[in-house]
C-alpha cells in the first residue's frame, strides 16, 4: 500500500512538474541601473584624422586622394625628412582614415580604450595595416587620447584576372585598447546633495515605482530620501561622503523594480516592410479588403517579308499586349484581440506580405480599429 502511494505522489509531481511552464509566470523585475542613469554619467566621443601603414598594396591611389600624400608629407617633415618640390608620391601602402573612439566616464589618463579605424579614401582594404599615432579630439577640440596599433578587420578579399572574392567589409577595422586616454572629463556624481537620475524612457508610473523601491530600501538608514520631479527625473538626497555616496548608489542601482508596460505602438519601416509591435497593442473588431492591381505592358515587334520579286519592302510592325489583372479583395472579418499573440494572429490571417500590411495598419488605425501609436520610420 505504502509503494502505491508512493508512485502516485510521484506522478501528481511529475504532472504538476510538466504543467508549470503553462502558468502565467509573474512579469520579470528589472534593476534601477537598467531603467536609469544617473544625470551627468555619459559617454564622450572622440574624433580623429590618421594614416594606415603596412598596407599589402591595397591602400589609396595617391593620384585620386591628394589628401593622403599632403598627409604623408607632413608626417615625413615632423619626422625630419624633407622631400624635394613638386616631387610626385605613387604609393599603395597608405591609406588615409578616420579614427573614433567612444569616452567612458570617469576614465583616467593612462587608461585604454578600443578604436574603430575606417576608410576615407579609396582603399581596397585595411587588412594587415598599422595605425600610426593618431590624435583622439573631442567636441571642444582637446585631445583626449592618443590611438596607434595594428588594426584587425574581420573580413578577407582576394582577385585575380579580373575576378574577386571578397567576405564580410574590409575598409573598417578596429583595434583593442588602441588609443591611450591623456586627459580625463570631470564627472560630476550629483550636485550638492543630491543626485538626479533620469528614466530611459519617460512614465509617470515607473517613476512612481523607482521611488517607492528607494525610499522602502533606505527607510531603515537614511528615511525617505528619493521623490520624482517629473516624469523621467527622480532626485535622491545621497551622503555628499564620497565614499559613503559610493557605497549608496550601488544599492540604489541595484534595486529591483517592476516597470510600468509601454504605451501601445506599432513601429513600421516602410523601406524595408519590418513591422513591429509591444505587447501593449490592441486590435478592434474590423473587416478589411487588400486586393492587388498589377498592369503588364508587353511590346512584341512583328517582321513582314515581301514575297521574292514582288518589288516590296521588308517592315517591322509592333505588336502590344496590355494586360490589367486584379487580385480578389474580399472583405475579411478581423475579430477583437486583447493580447499580442492575438493580434499577428488575426492580421496573418490576411494573407498579406509585409509591403500590403503597411497600408492596412495604416488604414486600421485611420478607422480607429487600432489601438496604438503608429510610427513608420
Amino acid at each position: 500500500m505504502a509503494m502505491n502511494i508512493g508512485k502516485t505522489l510521484r506522478g501528481v509531481a511529475i504532472v504538476a512538474a510538466s504543467l508549470l511552464p503553462l502558468l502565467p509566470q509573474p512579469a520579470q523585475a528589472e534593476r534601477i541601473k537598467d531603467l536609469a542613469s544617473v544625470q551627468g554619467v555619459r559617454n564622450n566621443q572622440l574624433v580623429g584624422y590618421g594614416l594606415v601603414v603596412g598596407l599589402d598594396g591595397s591602400g589609396d591611389q595617391t593620384t585620386q586622394t591628394p589628401f593622403t600624400v599632403q598627409s604623408i608629407i607632413n608626417m615625413l617633415s615632423q619626422l625630419g625628412v624633407t622631400l624635394p618640390p613638386g616631387q610626385s608620391l605613387q604609393l599603395r601602402n597608405v591609406a588615409a582614415v578616420m579614427v573614433t573612439a567612444v569616452l567612458p566616464p570617469f576614465a583616467k589618463p593612462g587608461q585604454q580604450i578600443d578604436i574603430t579605424v575606417s576608410s576615407m579614401g579609396n582603399a581596397k582594404s585595411l587588412r594587415g595595416g598599422t595605425l600610426v599615432m593618431t590624435p583622439l579630439k573631442g567636441a571642444d577640440g582637446n585631445v583626449y587620447a592618443m590611438a596607434q596599433g595594428n588594426v584587425v578587420v574581420g573580413g578577407a578579399g582576394a582577385s585575380a584576372g579580373g575576378s574577386s572574392a571578397q567576405i564580410n567589409h574590409l575598409s573598417a577595422g578596429r583595434v583593442a585598447g588602441g588609443a591611450t586616454v591623456e586627459r580625463s572629463v570631470p564627472t560630476p556624481v550629483g550636485q550638492g546633495p543630491f543626485v538626479h537620475y533620469e528614466l530611459n524612457t519617460s512614465d509617470f508610473g515607473t517613476a512612481q515605482r523607482i521611488v517607492d523601491a528607494i525610499n522602502r530600501e533606505m527607510a531603515r538608514d537614511f528615511g525617505p530620501v528619493a521623490q520624482a520631479l517629473d516624469g523621467r527625473m527622480i532626485q535622491v538626497r545621497a551622503p555628499e561622503d564620497p565614499n559613503a555616496r559610493v557605497a549608496f548608489m550601488g544599492r540604489v542601482e541595484n534595486l529591483d523594480v517592476q516597470p510600468m508596460k509601454l504605451p501601445a505602438k506599432v513601429i513600421v519601416n516602410a523601406r524595408t516592410g519590418s513591422v513591429v509591435m509591444n505587447q501593449s497593442v490592441n486590435v478592434d473588431a474590423c473587416a478589411v479588403a487588400h486586393g492587388n492591381l498589377n498592369v503588364v505592358i508587353g511590346n512584341q515587334a512583328n517582321v513582314s517579308q515581301p514575297n521574292a520579286l514582288s518589288g516590296g519592302q521588308t517592315t517591322v510592325t509592333n505588336q502590344a499586349d496590355i494586360q490589367i489583372k486584379q487580385d480578389a479583395g474580399a472583405l475579411q472579418s478581423v475579430k477583437a484581440s486583447a493580447n499580442l499573440a492575438d493580434v499577428v494572429k488575426a492580421l496573418n490571417a490576411l494573407g498579406a506580405n509585409p509591403q500590403d500590411l503597411l497600408a492596412i495598419l495604416q488604414a486600421m488605425k485611420a478607422a480607429g480599429a487600432l489601438r496604438a501609436e503608429l510610427e513608420v520610420i
